[in-house]
């Protein structure tokens, strides 16, 4: 919703896109907790108060409403009170210093949001009246954009409607002169949308079914295999090295050999000993994904088969960049390399990374 809003979508298209998708409203799924409600589908109201709760943001949050009682009749106290609840003042509302529960939406996207709001709601009743009108759909949905890349030149497949039929083009004229790739590429690459987009959603709907997380959070936890210790093994392989030759030294020098001839030798491998030491001390402590992580990181992902199947592209193309997908099309194979790497912490760790990988051939 947050990003959806973000992306200028008004609360009451949102609502609308809730229900086409078939997703229950909260009134429906827990009907104890609304009982004012009919749980008979999503409301702009609903979506407004979602978006202007800070308690998804991780933090517990008092005093947003006070409450309030009035008489029904001044004159006659007999006759009882209504009790409404209204928004407190700001400054009066208390926050927790540490978050309670997981976050859903992060409190930077969170004050985003709220700033978009205010600034929207400062435009009068026009500027909220524009969001809830239904855009016009695109002719074409590129939802493969910046997404697939050609095998041939590694570059970016531009989409193109070719016959009443969306494509994915790698042309060669595009390339600089005299790039390699000349060579072999062929004058245009062309991949139909239809072709890989079934395959493509199918694959990961079945990796991250819930039936599934077992599996893939091992698969995911082992691919960071081999990607941490590559600079540190290079290191410990020269201090070895080092090591090795000042053994040998003194067993020269004890078979003969002039000491004054081996004293320039000597001092290279002890400074080339002390350099690799140093930099051993001053190597980041490889960061290593643990499974509790990524288990975390696909329990608070949305749905993928469901918003894979939803009718708006947005969502579409939302799952794809959490799930870091990246394809590569060979033509001569007719086979698309597709590559999954989620996203498992909100804070970018040099060296950790999860990613999933498999080969989908085409067949038209």
């Amino acid at each position: 919703m947050v990003a959806e809003y973000l992306a200028g979508v008004g609360d009451r298209v949102i609502a609308r896109g809730l229900n086409q998708d078939g997703i229950p409203c909260p009134s429906k799924v827990r009907p104890e907790q609304n009982r004012h409600r009919q749980g008979d589908g999503w409301q702009s109201s609903t979506v407004r108060a979602i978006l202007e709760n800070p308690r998804y943001t991780g933090y517990a949050v008092f005093g947003r409403w006070t409450k309030h009682e009035r008489l029904l009749n001044p004159d006659d106290v007999s006759a009882g009170y209504v009790v409404r609840f209204r928004k407190s003042d700001p400054g009066t509302v208390v926050r927790s210093r540490r978050q309670s529960h997981p976050e859903i939406v992060s409190v930077e996207t969170f004050a985003q949001a709220q700033l978009l709001r205010r600034s929207r709601g400062a435009g009068g009743m026009r500027d909220i009246a524009k969001l809830e009108r239904d855009r016009p759909a695109a002719k074409n949905s590129y939802l493969l954009k910046g997404l697939i890349r050609c095998e041939i030149c590694g570059r970016k497949m531009q989409g193109a409607p070719i016959r009443q039929a969306v494509y994915y083009r790698g042309i060669a004229r595009t390339l600089a002169p005299g790039s390699p790739a000349l060579e072999s590429h062929p004058k245009t690459v062309n991949l139909r949308k239809d072709l890989v987009m079934p395959s493509l959603n199918g694959w990961l709907c079945q990796v991250f079914d819930p039936a599934n997380r077992d599996e893939t959070v091992a698969a995911l936890v082992a691919s960071q295999g081999g990607t941490h210790s590559t600079g540190r093994e290079a290191v410990e392989k020269r201090l070895a090295d080092a090591e090795s030759r000042l053994r040998r030294h003194p067993t020269a020098i004890e078979a003969g050999v002039d000491p004054a001839a081996v004293v320039e030798a000597i001092n290279t491998a002890q400074a080339e000993r002390e350099a690799a030491r140093a930099e051993l001390q001053h190597l980041p402590k490889a960061t290593v994904i643990e499974a509790a992580e990524v288990y975390a990181r696909l329990d608070s992902m949305d749905d993928v088969a469901r918003a894979l199947n939803s009718r708006t592209p947005e969502r579409i193309t939302q799952v794809y960049r959490d799930l870091g997908v990246q394809l590569r099309y060979d033509n001569k194979t007719e086979a698309v390399v597709v590559t999954a790497s989620p996203r498992v912490s909100n804070v970018c760790v040099r060296g950790a990374s999860c990613t999933l990988t498999t080969r989908l051939k085409l067949t038209s």
